[in-house]
């Protein structure tokens, strides 16, 4: 029996053009922002919730601590944005690519996310609780902790990228292919339909799947 192909991400070119500079210090809640560049802006501790990112350009952006909850990003670009804590529960994340991204603890549940792209970087810990993800690739990032807890998700890649605990439980996926990265644990191993995997790494697998099935193995 032929296996099943597992659908690749559809992902749009996100290329925000004819950007004028935006005026970080002005920046407030629930802001509309369209069609701005902002480079080494410094948004740290800033409440912005429910703000709106339109064709923007974001370069060496600080955003530490900044209350993101509910804010939207919409065919945006992220070069070295930086963020020991980041705040963005809620968050819708449209057309959206982030290059060189550094976060300590993400906070990213609740969230929607659409054709995303997270191109390399340092992740400690990535919270997606509760949210839905589609047309999303992760590649040649080191990830400390994912957290997919009920998340629904549905063409996810994660190319080529260090995992060190990869949470699933009560996830519901549909084709997400691990199959180029690395990761240490998982937990919530009923997760793991509809996810592709290769081989060597189902031999990684096995005395867990064994565990969470009851199967007892003896030589």
């Amino acid at each position: 029996m032929a296996s099943k192909k597992t659908n690749a991400p559809r992902l749009d070119r996100v290329e925000p053009a004819n950007l004028t500079p935006g005026d970080a210090g002005a920046l407030r809640t629930g802001e509309h922002c369209e069609g701005e560049l902002y480079v080494r802006a410094d948004l740290d501790d800033r409440d912005l919730t429910g703000t709106t990112f339109l064709e923007c350009s974001l370069e060496a952006v600080s955003m530490n601590n900044a209350e993101l909850r509910g804010a939207r990003f919409l065919e945006c670009t992220f070069t070295e944005l930086f963020a020991p804590v980041f705040r963005a529960s809620r968050s819708t994340w449209r057309d959206v690519v982030l290059e060189g991204t550094r976060w300590g603890s993400a906070e990213l549940y609740d969230g929607v996310f659409e054709s995303v792209r997270i191109n390399g970087g340092k992740l400690d810990f990535v919270n997606f609780r509760s949210s839905k993800l589609s047309d999303v690739v992760v590649s040649d990032c080191i990830i400390g902790e994912l957290d997919l807890t009920d998340v629904t998700g549905s063409r996810i890649a994660f190319l080529n990228c260090r995992i060190g605990t990869l949470t699933l439980s009560n996830s519901r996926l549909h084709d997400v292919d691990l199959r180029t990265s690395d990761f240490r644990t998982i937990d919530g191993m009923e997760g793991l339909r509809g996810v592709t995997i290769d081989e060597y790494q189902l031999g990684l697998l096995a005395p867990y799947l064994a565990e969470t099935l009851g199967i007892s193995v003896e030589g």
